[in-house]
C-alpha cells in the first residue's frame, strides 16, 4: 500500500519517517480532603502528542535536514499531514539529530503538540465595562447559569456554550480558583 507523503506547513518529507506514536494524556488534580484523603478530578484531555524518527539518506540528505529545521524555525501553529493520523493543527515541538550528521545519511527525532484551539483568539485581558443601569438591567435579563456537575470543567463549559474561558471565568468572579469547581456551583454564561 502506498502512503501519501507526511506535510507540515510548506515541508513535504520525501519519504515518511520510519517510527511514530500519538500520546494522548489526560489532565487529573488532586484535591486533598480531611483526615488524609483526596479526591481526584478530571479537568479533561490535554493535547496529543505526535512523535516519531526518521532518516534522510542520498547525497541531498543533509539538505533536507536543514529544509526541515528552518520550518521547525517558523512560529506559530501549522497543518500536520501524515497518512496514518488525522489531519491537524499543529505546534512543531522539538527536532533532535539521533546521531552525527554524514553528507548522505541524518537521522532524526521530532515531535508536535495539536493545537486544539482553546485558546484559538489568544489570551487577552478582559476588562468589566462600564455600563449604565439600564444596560445592566437588559444584561442580567439575558444572563444564563449552569449547574455544575461531576466532571465538568470550566473549559469544557466554555467551549460547550461558545464562549471564551477569559470571558467565562470573568463573567463569575465568585471562583476563586478556575481548576477547581464542584457538583452544584452555579457559573453564569456570558
Amino acid at each position: 500500500m502506498l502512503l501519501t507523503p507526511m506535510r507540515y506547513k510548506d515541508y513535504t518529507w520525501p519519504h515518511n519517517p520510519e517510527t511514530y506514536s500519538v500520546e494522548y494524556r489526560r489532565q487529573v488534580v488532586v484535591h486533598k480532603v480531611p483526615f488524609g484523603q483526596y479526591v481526584l478530578q478530571d479537568v479533561g484531555e490535554t493535547c496529543r502528542i505526535f512523535q516519531g524518527e526518521g532518516t534522510f539518506a542520498g547525497p541531498d540528505a543533509y539538505e533536507q535536514f536543514q529544509a526541515l529545521s528552518e520550518v521547525f524555525a517558523q512560529e506559530g501553529a501549522g497543518l500536520l499531514v501524515h497518512p496514518v493520523w488525522r489531519t491537524t493543527s499543529a505546534y512543531f515541538i522539538s527536532l533532535k539529530l539521533e546521531e552525527k550528521p554524514l553528507p548522505d545519511y541524518v537521522h532524526y527525532s521530532f515531535a508536535f503538540w495539536e493545537d486544539c484551539g482553546a485558546y484559538s483568539t489568544g489570551l487577552v485581558t478582559v476588562a468589566a465595562p462600564a455600563q449604565s443601569e439600564t444596560s445592566s438591567a437588559a444584561a442580567a435579563t439575558q444572563a444564563r447559569t449552569y449547574i455544575v456537575k461531576k466532571g465538568d470543567t470550566l473549559w469544557g463549559i466554555a467551549k460547550r456554550y461558545g464562549v471564551t474561558l477569559s470571558a467565562l471565568i470573568a463573567a463569575n468572579p465568585q471562583i476563586k480558583n478556575p481548576n477547581l469547581i464542584y457538583p452544584g456551583n452555579e457559573v453564569r454564561i456570558p
